[in-house]
């Protein structure tokens, strides 16, 4: 079974990254959440919409996890399986010390990264804007799947991170842990819009979320070290 703790920091990574959140998708929950149009029976409430187009996001997330997952388990088979995720692991790390600099502002070099991934959504956003407004329970679906591939930093820590888990089935259970670390920021800006949006983006909102992942990053050093 996979160690909790690694499944645990998974879950407050996207958790911590509320901020970042909130810059990149805040403006495609609006949209999604405004765009939602209730069936003809007018009885599903906007928020069975919100479950499923984040559930749409988060079966992406789980998708790239295995696929980046499957990658790393093939090249550790080539080279010591215990060298090989020691070395991810610390380069995950790095990336999440990263993380921390961007969210907080004083070092965005993690927006290249962002930048060199916006060719995917180049060609997949025209695609998701086909599905708003929302009509149907598939289509929230299928938006969420669409959106999960919008290029973040966030994400691609986790990625990373899910490239050290050991195998396959780990590195898709890690990423499923991960978008549910997301979820409460989703929803809340779903739910209160704006105002949580603003919030989430003042500097020192930021510059705390910041802090928090620069020491969760020097805890798992710590943790690795040992």
């Amino acid at each position: 079974m996979m160690d909790e703790f690694t499944l645990a920091s998974a879950f407050i990574l996207g958790l911590m990254g509320a901020p970042h959140c909130a810059g990149m998708c805040g403006g495609i929950v609006g949209a999604l959440t405004l765009g939602c149009q209730p069936g003809i029976d007018g009885r599903k409430p906007v928020i069975v919409y919100m479950i499923m187009y984040n559930s749409g996001r988060i079966f992406s997330y789980i998708v790239a996890g295995l696929l980046v997952a499957s990658v790393s388990h093939f090249a550790t088979n080539l080279v010591s399986l215990n060298h090989a995720q020691t070395i991810l692991k610390a380069v995950a790390i790095i990336f999440m010390l990263l993380l921390g600099l961007y969210l907080g502002g004083w070092w965005p070099v993690l927006s290249r990264l962002e930048k060199a991934g916006g060719w995917i959504w180049r060609f997949l956003e025209p695609t998701g804007r086909r599905f708003i407004p929302i009509r149907s329970m598939p289509t929230a679906l299928i938006a969420g799947m669409v959106w999960g591939w919008l290029p973040c930093g966030l994400v691609y820590t986790a990625l990373i991170y899910s490239a050290s888990a050991g195998s396959v089935f780990k590195g898709g259970l890690l990423m499923l842990f991960f978008g549910l670390g997301t979820l409460p920021v989703m929803f809340g800006m779903g739910m209160a819009g704006v105002s949580l949006q603003k919030w989430l983006q003042q500097p020192r909102t930021r510059q705390l979320a910041g802090g928090l992942v620069i020491g969760f990053a020097g805890y798992m050093a710590y943790q690795l070290w040992l």
